[in-house]
C-alpha cells in the first residue's frame, strides 16, 4: 500500500494532468486536511517530489490567501532534451539521482516504462559493484550512453 507521501504525490500529479493550464494552485492547509496530515507532510512532498530536478517549479505565497503553485516544465519546452540530461547527469551520479530523471524522462513519454525498467537495473548499486567514486562515473557514463542511444532514436 502506498504512503501518505506518495499519495499526496499522485494526488497533485493527476491535477496536474488534468490542468488545462499547466499549473495548479493549492492551498496547503486544505489539502493536509484532504489527507489528514499536518502542513508539513505537504511541505516534505513538496520539498522532494516537486524540484527542479524532477521537472517542476513550485511557488508560495504565504498569508491568508496563500497558495501553493506547482508548475510542470516539460523537457520539450526546455531545449534539447539530450543536452539537458547530459546537464543533469554530469561526470558522477548517485542511484537516487538517476532514477530521478529515469522516472521523468518515461513519465514525459521520453523512453517507455520497459526502457525504464532496463535503465534502472543498469543504475543499481547492486549492477554496479564498484567502490565510490568509481561507481557513480560509471554510472554517469552507461546513463548518458543509454539515453543517447534511445534520445537520437526519437
Amino acid at each position: 500500500m502506498a504512503n501518505i507521501s506518495q499519495l499526496i504525490e499522485h494526488y497533485i500529479k493527476k491535477l496536474l494532468q488534468d490542468s488545462p493550464y499547466g499549473y495548479v494552485e493549492l492551498q496547503r492547509n486544505e489539502l493536509a486536511a484532504r489527507f489528514r496530515c499536518v502542513p508539513s507532510q505537504i511541505n516534505y512532498v513538496l520539498s522532494t517530489r516537486f524540484t527542479a530536478d524532477n521537472g517542476y517549479v513550485v511557488e508560495s505565497r504565504r498569508g491568508g490567501g496563500g497558495y501553493i503553485r506547482i508548475v510542470k516544465i516539460p523537457l520539450d519546452q526546455q531545449g534539447d532534451p539530450a543536452v539537458q540530461i547530459y546537464r543533469l547527469v554530469g561526470e558522477e551520479i548517485d542511484q537516487a539521482q538517476a532514477e530521478k530523471i529515469i522516472k521523468r524522462l518515461a513519465e514525459e513519454e521520453f523512453i517507455t516504462a520497459r526502457e525504464a525498467r532496463i535503465f534502472k537495473a543498469v543504475m543499481d548499486r547492486n549492477t554496479l559493484r564498484l567502490d565510490l567514486p568509481w561507481r557513480d562515473r560509471l554510472r554517469a557514463q552507461l546513463l548518458r550512453a543509454m539515453l543517447g542511444a534511445v534520445l537520437r532514436e526519437k
